[in-house]
């Protein structure tokens, strides 16, 4: 008889007219529907819970930080545990964050942003350590890469996520390449991991096939372990009670099936359930049928792009919810719903009231897409051209100190 799946690991099988309208995977983001990812439906499959107005206002009133407009607009919307992390930060206990990225190419694009902007509002709200994990092992695993290759866009990932405005005493950024072969605690808890989760659980969570090699099965146990305290001797150190140090992660929902596994097995290794919240997907310019992809430079607006290229871009590729005509447009307005300059100025403009002009203007017929689209220009212009600016401030010693394994700065 076939092992039980753990209670957490796999989400409940979707209807199978619902599994071809959307998949979504660490591997594979896709729906038919113009408008984008049903996220509602994510959350009844995954069995994660809505980031709730009351969620929030408990946010604010212990931090003092007013919500991030990603929490305000419902960009992170899904999480488990989140009242968890509060109550430990209510009570002053430690707790820490841990996000990563996956360096498969040599600049990082604006959807890899949402999670690193998303955390550093986190670690000044919260005052708390941060680990960040580069899976250079990953993408050697699951791209055309070399592992000499796949390290070296660690590194260069590495200055644009320090270039987001990370505290160094607070923030500890590692490759895997490097980090499993110097800390044995860490390997010590990937073993760990690996013994908990049999084959079968394995393809029930992630789909693998009898074609995948070995090293596909094994690796998510690497990315669970960073949730554990104890596979960071230098930041925790080795007393007895650092396992009931608790772990909060930011990352796009896509991620939460290698969480379901390792919030499974963190309690028969004495860890704390690691605390999740869940980010909407950053769509491709085409539109938000898919995710921004760093393979394909049509759908992604790069941080390295100049301005021209922004523009470019902006007014060939971004998807419109515009009319047929100006005519047309003027008399019955555009739709916001799949407009992808609407979209992304979600995500970056950060003046409320004038987002809510703009999209009224819009589906008023009041505002054309050229105008929509130029908005959205000047706003990637200018956030693009900053990050720019800082991340030449990134030298390589820096670097190293982010990279460095040590004791990080903790709340009092």
């Amino acid at each position: 008889m076939a092992e039980a799946t753990p209670p957490e690991a796999a989400a409940p099988a979707a209807p199978a007219a619902e599994a071809e309208e959307q998949v979504v995977n660490p591997w594979e983001v896709k729906t038919g529907s113009n408008q984008g990812i049903d996220y509602d439906k994510l959350i009844r499959q995954f069995g994660s819970s809505k980031v709730s107005p009351e969620l929030l206002e408990r946010f604010e009133r212990l931090t003092g930080k007013p919500p991030h407009r990603f929490l305000r607009r419902g960009v992170f919307f899904s999480h488990r545990d989140l009242s968890s992390i509060l109550d430990a930060y209510e009570k002053k206990e430690p707790f820490y964050l841990y996000t990563g990225r996956g360096p498969s190419s040599q600049s990082m694009h604006l959807g890899h942003l949402i999670p690193f902007i998303f955390t550093k509002y986190l670690q000044d709200a919260f005052n708390v350590p941060l680990v960040v994990q580069l899976t250079d092992d990953e993408k050697f695993l699951w791209k055309n890469l070399t592992a000499e290759e796949c390290h070296d866009l660690a590194y260069k990932n590495a200055k644009d996520i320090i270039a987001c405005g990370f505290d160094v005493d607070k923030t500890f950024i590692f490759s895997d390449f490097d980090y499993m072969g110097s800390c044995p605690d860490f390997y010590r808890n990937v073993v760990k991991v690996q013994k908990c989760v049999t084959l079968n659980q394995a393809r029930a969570i992630f789909g693998f096939a009898d074609t995948d090699c070995i090293g596909k099965v094994s690796f998510p146990a690497i990315q669970a372990v960073p949730a554990f305290s104890t596979s960071f001797p230098d930041i925790f150190g080795r007393e007895k009670n650092v396992k009931k140090v608790k772990c909060l992660i930011p990352c796009a929902i896509d991620q939460d099936p290698y969480f379901r596994m390792t919030r499974d097995v963190a309690h028969r290794l004495g860890h704390c359930k690691p605390a999740l919240i869940h980010s909407t997907f950053f769509p491709a310019l085409q539109g938000s049928q898919t995710k921004m992809s760093a393979s394909d430079g049509n759908s992604s607006i790069f941080l390295t792009d100049t301005a021209k290229q922004i523009q470019k871009k902006v007014n060939k590729e971004a998807f419109s919810g515009g009319r047929v005509s100006v005519e047309e447009h003027r008399k019955y307005g555009g739709d916001t719903t799949v407009d992808v300059a609407y979209k992304y100025l979600t995500f970056f403009l950060d003046d409320d009231a004038k987002l809510q002009q703009i999209k009224e203007d819009y589906e008023a017929g009041r505002m054309l897409t050229g105008e929509l689209k130029k908005e959205l220009i000047g706003v990637l212009q200018a956030m693009v051209a900053e990050h720019q600016e800082r991340r030449a401030t990134v030298t390589d010693e820096l670097l190293k100190q982010f990279m460095t394994p040590r004791p990080l700065c903790r709340a009092a």
